[in-house]
C-alpha cells in the first residue's frame, strides 16, 4: 500500500478499458455563475427520494411548517428524512407522479409556501472534531444526506461500518456526462465549503490520502480546488477527459490503478468514493447544520434562450422552472432529467425536482435527434470495445431480451454500470441499456421474493422448533408431577395407585376368558337367548296367519252375501246394482252349461223381492205396465218348455206389487233382466209361431192391464189415421219386394229417426190393442199402443236374428244388462238433480235390448202428457206393416196379413 501511495503522490496514472468521447457541450452552461431559481408558488416533496424504504410521516394536512423541518422521521437503517424546502402550510398528502422512468406516483407532500422562507431550528458543529464518530453519522442521516452523483445512495449507510478501513478517500468531481456542469460551477464557487466537507470526512474516516479526481476540461475547477487544498494529504488529481471516467470503479482504477472485484464494493479494497456535492451536503449538514432541501441544477440545451446552473429547492415543479428560464419549446420538446448518456425523458413537466435532479436538458430535433428504430445485431462487437466494465454486451443483449436470466448473471450482468456506451456505438440503434435496466430489475425483485420466503421458512422452523421445545418442556413437568402424585398416594395408601389400576383392568379382560375355561366350552352359553328369538318368530308367524285369515273370511262372506242383504233403506240405488250384477253372474253360469231354469227363476224372483223391501211410494199405472211385462215374460217361458211354477211365482209377483207400492227404479231393471232371460230361452227352442203366440199374449195382457189408468185418453183422428194406414201399407209392400230382413229395416231406420220409431211402436201396439179389445174400447190409447208396439217390434227382431251365433245371442243379453243398469243410474242421477221428473214407461225400457246406447229422448212420454193422435196414427199404420212382414214369415196366409190392417183401421176409424 505504501507503495501504491508513493505512486500516486509522484503523479501515476492508469486508464480503464472502453470508454467513448462524445461531445461535452458544457459550455453553454459552464461559463454563467449559480443563480438562485427562486421560490415557487407549489411544492410537491415526495416522501423517498434516495435508494431505500421512505420514513414515516410526522405532518398532516394544515400544519404549518419551517424551512428545514423534517416531514418524515429516520430509523435504523437505509432510511433518510425529508424536510421542508421552506416554510408555509401542508395543503395536501397524496399520490404524485415523480421523476422515474415509469412515470408512476409514489406518495408526495404538497407544501404552499407562505412567502417567509423562515428557517426552524438549526443546530450546527462547527467543531465537529469534539463529536464521537456515531453522533456524526446520526447528523449526516437527520439532514438527508444522500449521494449526489446520481445512486442517491443513504451516505450515512455507506460511511458506516467498514468505511472506518478507508485508506484512500476519493473525491469524484470528474462529471464526465456531456452537458451536465453542476460540479464544474459547484467547485469553482465554494472550493473552500468543499474542503470543509473533506476535513469532516477525513475527521470520520481517519484516510491515509485523499485524492480530487477532476477531468482537464475544467481548468477553472482544478484551479480553485488546488488553491483550497493546503493539506498535505490531499491531492488535486487531474485526468483525461474520457467517457465514462466518473464511474465509481472506473474513478478507482484511473486514480489508483485497482479494480473493484466482480461484485463486490470499493470499501472491500480500502477506497471510500463520494461525490463533491456529497460532500459540500455533508459540510452543509454538520457545521451548518442545514438538511439537504436544495441543490444545484444545470438548465441546459438549444431550447433554452438562457441556459445555466441554478439553486433549485428539492420539491420546485419542473414546468414553473422551465418557464422561469426562459425555455423556448419546439412542437415536440423533450425534456430529459440527466445527460444524454444516462439521463430519462419526463412523462411531463409536472414532476418535482428531487435529490437527484443534477440537470434538466432540453435540446432541439436537431441537436439531440431522437433514436431511429431497432435493427437487427449485426454482431460487430463494438459495444464490447466500449464497455468500460469489460463486459459482453451483445451476450447479455440476447439473455436478457430472452429473460434467461441465470445466464445473463453468470456473465456479471450485475457489474453493469448502465452508463449506455454500449448503445453509443451501437450502428443498429438498439437500446441495450433498456433491456439491461429490465433484466436487472427482475432479478432484483426475484431475489427479494427469495429473501422474503427464506426469511418465512426461517421463521416457521423456529416456530416449529419453538413449539417442540415447549411441548417436550410440558410432558416433561407432566410426568415429574404423575410421579410425585404417585409418590404421594403410595406413601399415604401403601400401595401403587397406577399399578393397582392397570391390574383391575387386565382382571376385567381375563374374566371371560376364565369362564369359558372352566365351561370347557370354545363359546358361551346363549341357549336362552336363542329360544326366546324362536319364540317370539313362532309368535309372529301365527299373527300374520291369523290376519290372513281372517282376510280371507272376509272376502268369502262379502262374496257370498246375496243383493237383497244391502239396506235398501240406506241407499236404494247400490241395493238394484247389487241385484243387477247376481243375476248377471247366474246368467253367465247358466250359458256355461247350467240350466235355464234356476237362472230364470233367479232373474224373475229378485226384483219381486227388491220390490218388497223399497218402501218409497209409486205410481200404480207404472206399475201394472211393469206387471204385464212381467207376466209376458212368464208366458213365453212356459210355451218354451221351462217349468210353469218359475214363470207363474214371476206373474204373480208381479201382480201382487201392482197393488202395493214399488220403486220404479227397481221395477225397470226387473222387467228388463226378464226379457233378457226370456229371449235366451227362446233362442235355445222355441219356434217363431209360439214366440208370435207369446208376444199376442203378452201384448193383450198388457193392454188389458193398463187400460184402467189410461181410461181417460183423448180420441184419434180418424181421417189422418186411415192416411197412416195406407202409407204404412204401401212401404211394406215395398219392403217385400226387396226382401230385406226386419232387423235391416229396423237398423236402417231407427238412427236416421228414432223419434218416429218411437211413433211406430205405438201404432203397433194401437194395432195389436184394437185387434184383441175392440168391445172394450172405442177410442186408442197411445200409451197402451206404444207398449204393445215396443213389446213387438222385440219379438220381430227376435225372429230376424235366429240364425245368428248363440255367442252373439249372449252378448246382446249382457249389454241388456248392462244397459239396464245405465237407466239405473240415469234414473238416479235424474231423480236426485229432478225428483219430480216421472220415470220411463216400459214402453221404452223394453226397447233397449234392441237400442242399448238409446238416448234419453227415446223413452216414452209422461204418463200425465197429452198424446199426439196424428203420430199414434201414423205410427199405427207402421205397425201393421211391420206385423204383416212378419206373419208372412210365420207361414200365416197372406190373405189374413191383409184383412188385418183394413179392420185395424176400420177400428181406429170408429
Amino acid at each position: 500500500m505504501h507503495s501504491l501511495l508513493e505512486r500516486i503522490k509522484a503523479g501515476t496514472l492508469w486508464d480503464f478499458h472502453g470508454g467513448i468521447h462524445p461531445a461535452d457541450n458544457k459550455l453553454q452552461s459552464s461559463q454563467s455563475p449559480v443563480v438562485d431559481a427562486g421560490l415557487p408558488p407549489r411544492l410537491i416533496i415526495p416522501l423517498r427520494q434516495h435508494a431505500g424504504p421512505a420514513g414515516d410521516l410526522l405532518v398532516q394536512v394544515g400544519d404549518k411548517v419551517k424551512k428545514g423541518q423534517p416531514l418524515t422521521r429516520y430509523a435504523k437503517g437505509r432510511v433518510v428524512p425529508v424536510h421542508a424546502s421552506t416554510s408555509g402550510t401542508i395543503t395536501e398528502i397524496g399520490n404524485h407522479t415523480v421523476a422515474h422512468p415509469s412515470g408512476l406516483g409514489d406518495l408526495c407532500v404538497i407544501l404552499t409556501p407562505d412567502g417567509e422562507d423562515e428557517w426552524g431550528e438549526r443546530n450546527g458543529k462547527p467543531d465537529y472534531w469534539n463529536l464521537e464518530r456515531g453522533e456524526l453519522l446520526e447528523r449526516i442521516q437527520q439532514a438527508g444526506v444522500a449521494g449526489l452523483g446520481g445512486a442517491v445512495f443513504p451516505t450515512h449507510s455507506k460511511l458506516d461500518g467498514r468505511g472506518q478501513l478507508t485508506e484512500i478517500l476519493i473525491v469524484n468531481g470528474l462529471e464526465c456526462e456531456p452537458y451536465i456542469t453542476t460540479d464544474d460551477r459547484l467547485m469553482q464557487q465554494y472550493a473552500d465549503e468543499i474542503m470543509d466537507g473533506i476535513r469532516v470526512l477525513k475527521h470520520l474516516l481517519k484516510p491515509k490520502l485523499t485524492l480530487i479526481g477532476v477531468e482537464d476540461n475544467k481548468p477553472e475547477a482544478i484551479e480553485q480546488l488546488t488553491r483550497h487544498a493546503t493539506d498535505e494529504d490531499v491531492l488535486v488529481k487531474t485526468v483525461p477527459t474520457k467517457y465514462p471516467s466518473g464511474g465509481a470503479k472506473q474513478t478507482i482504477e484511473l486514480l489508483t490503478g485497482r479494480q473493484v472485484p466482480k461484485g463486490g464494493r470499493a470499501v472491500d479494497i480500502g477506497i471510500m468514493v463520494l461525490n463533491v456535492a456529497t460532500v459540500f451536503a455533508i459540510k452543509r449538514a454538520i457545521i451548518d447544520g442545514e438538511p439537504l432541501i436544495e441543490r444545484i441544477v444545470t438548465l441546459t440545451g438549444d431550447s433554452f434562450k438562457k441556459p445555466g446552473n441554478a439553486w433549485v429547492r428539492l420539491g420546485t415543479p419542473v414546468r414553473w422552472l422551465l418557464q422561469r428560464f426562459e425555455l423556448q419549446p419546439e412542437a415536440e420538446q423533450r425534456v430529459i432529467m440527466g445527460g444524454p448518456m444516462m439521463g430519462f425523458t419526463l412523462p411531463h413537466a409536472m414532476v418535482p425536482v428531487v435529490k437527484a435532479t443534477n440537470c434538466l436538458l432540453a435540446p432541439t430535433q436537431a441537436e439531440l435527434p431522437a433514436p431511429g428504430p431497432e435493427q437487427p445485431c449485426i454482431r460487430c462487437s463494438a459495444c464490447a470495445d466500449a464497455c468500460p466494465a469489460t463486459l459482453l454486451p451483445q451476450e447479455l443483449y440476447w439473455y436478457s431480451r430472452a429473460k434467461e436470466y441465470d445466464k445473463a448473471e453468470k456473465l456479471n450482468l450485475m457489474d453493469c454500470i448502465e452508463c449506455g456506451a454500449c448503445a453509443w456505438v451501437c450502428p443498429s440503434e438498439i437500446p441495450l441499456v433498456q433491456y439491461y435496466k429490465i433484466a436487472k430489475d427482475d432479478i432484483r425483485e426475484a431475489r427479494a421474493e427469495a429473501e422474503k420466503a427464506e426469511r418465512a421458512k426461517q421463521r416457521f422452523e423456529a416456530k416449529q422448533a419453538r413449539f417442540e421445545r415447549e411441548k417436550a418442556a410440558r410432558e416433561a413437568r407432566h410426568a415429574e408431577a404423575a410421579a410425585q402424585r404417585r409418590q404421594t398416594m403410595t406413601a399415604a395408601g401403601g400401595e401403587d395407585p397406577v399399578a393397582a389400576a392397570l391390574a383391575r383392568i387386565k382382571a376385567k379382560q381375563d374374566a371371560p376368558i376364565t369362564a369359558i375355561a372352566s365351561t370347557g366350552e370354545g363359546v358361551p352359553d346363549n341357549s336362552a337367548v336363542i329360544a326366546a328369538r324362536e319364540a317370539r318368530k313362532r309368535e309372529a308367524e301365527a299373527r300374520r296367519a291369523a290376519k290372513l285369515a281372517e282376510s280371507a273370511n272376509s272376502e268369502t262372506a262379502a262374496a257370498a252375501q246375496p243383493a237383497e242383504a244391502v239396506d235398501p233403506a240406506s241407499d236404494p240405488k247400490k241395493a238394484a246394482i247389487a241385484a243387477a250384477l247376481a243375476r248377471a253372474k247366474a246368467k253367465k253360469a247358466a250359458q256355461a252349461g247350467e240350466s235355464a231354469e234356476p237362472a230364470t227363476a233367479e232373474a224373475v224372483a229378485a226384483p219381486a223381492v227388491d220390490a218388497d223391501q223399497l218402501k218409497a211410494e209409486v205410481d200404480p199405472k207404472k206399475a201394472a205396465i211393469a206387471a204385464a211385462i212381467a207376466r209376458a215374460k212368464a208366458k213365453k217361458a212356459e210355451a218354451s218348455g221351462e217349468p210353469a211354477s218359475t214363470a207363474n211365482s214371476a206373474t204373480t209377483d208381479a201382480d201382487t206389487q201392482s197393488d202395493a207400492p214399488v220403486d220404479p227404479k227397481k221395477a225397470a231393471i226387473a222387467a228388463a233382466i226378464a226379457r233378457a232371460k226370456a229371449k235366451k230361452a227362446a233362442q235355445q227352442g222355441d219356434s217363431a209361431e209360439g214366440d208370435l203366440t207369446a208376444n199376442a199374449g203378452t201384448s193383450e195382457s198388457a193392454a188389458t192391464q193398463s187400460a184402467a189408468p189410461s181410461a181417460a185418453s183423448e180420441a184419434v183422428d180418424p181421417k189422418k189415421a186411415a192416411i197412416a194406414a195406407a202409407i204404412a201399407r204401401a212401404k211394406a209392400k215395398k219392403l217385400a219386394q226387396q226382401g230385406e230382413s226386419v232387423g235391416a229395416e229396423d237398423a236402417k231406420s231407427e238412427p236416421t229417426a228414432s223419434a218416429q220409431t218411437r211413433d211406430v211402436a205405438v201404432a203397433k201396439s194401437e194395432v195389436n190393442t184394437s185387434q184383441s179389445d175392440t168391445a172394450e174400447s172405442e177410442a186408442v190409447d197411445p200409451k197402451k199402443a206404444a207398449i204393445a208396439a215396443a213389446i213387438a217390434r222385440a219379438k220381430a227382431k227376435k225372429l230376424a236374428q235366429q240364425s245368428a251365433s248363440t255367442s252373439a245371442e249372449v252378448e246382446n243379453a249382457d249389454a241388456e244388462v248392462e244397459s239396464a243398469a245405465t237407466q239405473v243410474d240415469r234414473a238416479g242421477t235424474e231423480g236426485e238433480r229432478a225428483p219430480a221428473e216421472p220415470m220411463q214407461t216400459d214402453a221404452a225400457i223394453s226397447e233397449q235390448p234392441l237400442a242399448v246406447t238409446a238416448a234419453p229422448e227415446a223413452s216414452a212420454p209422461a204418463a200425465d202428457a197429452p198424446v199426439d193422435p196424428k203420430k199414434a196414427a201414423i205410427a199405427a199404420a207402421v205397425a201393421r206393416a211391420k206385423a204383416k212382414k212378419l206373419a208372412a214369415e210365420a207361414a200365416r196366409a197372406a190373405g189374413t196379413a191383409a184383412e188385418d190392417a183394413p179392420s185395424a183401421d176400420r177400428t181406429t176409424t170408429r
